[in-house]
């Protein structure tokens, strides 16, 4: 078991490991939709501080996850969605009041993702793939630091699971951190070096991905046979 984890800037991370081993919880914990048990022992520090004012934290992550897009799953157009993220809402209402330079940050985030075309559709009639370029969009209008993907593919097919991760090249160009939480292994570009393993609720690895992503290890993490594929710099695995 590891006690300590330390992220860098500009590094990117993939968070593996079985239902229920805690990724999502280690997400919430960093973005503070979560607190951990108090422990006098242990602290919990963010871009180097140890309390934060939640609004001014989120300026500093980006997060796209299923449980947002479920939310997002709504009336509200893809542009109210994207400009929306100013203000850490669900949509915009009649207390939001958009600016003239956040209106042209939520055009540019939307074309950047390939989704201006998007910004009049509701949420609720875009497919998987579209919605997520939408929530996208909402996570980088702010520009910032880190982006937090939790189980980011979700119910997406092929081409749209093959976007996305163009989608995460992008981010990797533009220089944003990538904390990456998923079960897909498919979905770690190469961009991604480093990898952590959860198994209930603890990290059990952490390491260069060509050091983790053995048939052994994966195998004692799942508690069950796991069979890995390398092909193009992208894993798959199957039991």
């Amino acid at each position: 078991m590891i006690s300590h984890l330390s992220l860098c800037e500009g590094e990117h991370v993939a968070i593996i490991g079985p239902n229920g081993a805690g990724k999502s919880t280690l997400i919430q914990i960093i973005s503070e939709e979560i607190h951990p048990l108090y422990n006098p022992l242990s602290k919990r520090l963010l871009f180097d501080k140890e309390r934060w004012e939640v609004l001014e934290l989120r300026k500093k992550l980006g997060i796209v996850s299923a449980s947002l897009q479920y939310l997002c799953n709504s009336t509200y157009s893809g542009w109210e969605i994207t400009a929306s993220g100013f203000f850490s809402s669900i949509g915009l209402d009649f207390h939001h009041k958009v600016t003239e330079e956040q209106a042209l940050k939520t055009e540019e985030a939307l074309r950047f993702f390939n989704a201006w075309k998007l910004k009049d559709k509701q949420m609720n009639r875009l497919s998987s793939g579209e919605a997520r370029r939408v929530l996208l969009s909402r996570a980088c209008v702010h520009d910032p630091q880190v982006m937090l993907l939790d189980e980011a593919v979700a119910n997406l097919d092929f081409p749209s699971r093959h976007q996305y991760r163009q989608e995460l090249q992008l981010l990797d160009q533009s220089g944003k951190t990538i904390i990456l939480a998923t079960h897909e292994l498919s979905e770690i570009i190469p961009a991604i070096e480093r990898i952590i393993v959860m198994k209930q609720g603890k990290i059990v690895q952490d390491g260069k991905k060509q050091d983790i992503m053995k048939e052994e290890i994966l195998s004692e993490v799942y508690g069950t046979k796991v069979f890995i594929d390398q092909r193009e710099g992208l894993f798959t695995a199957w039991c």
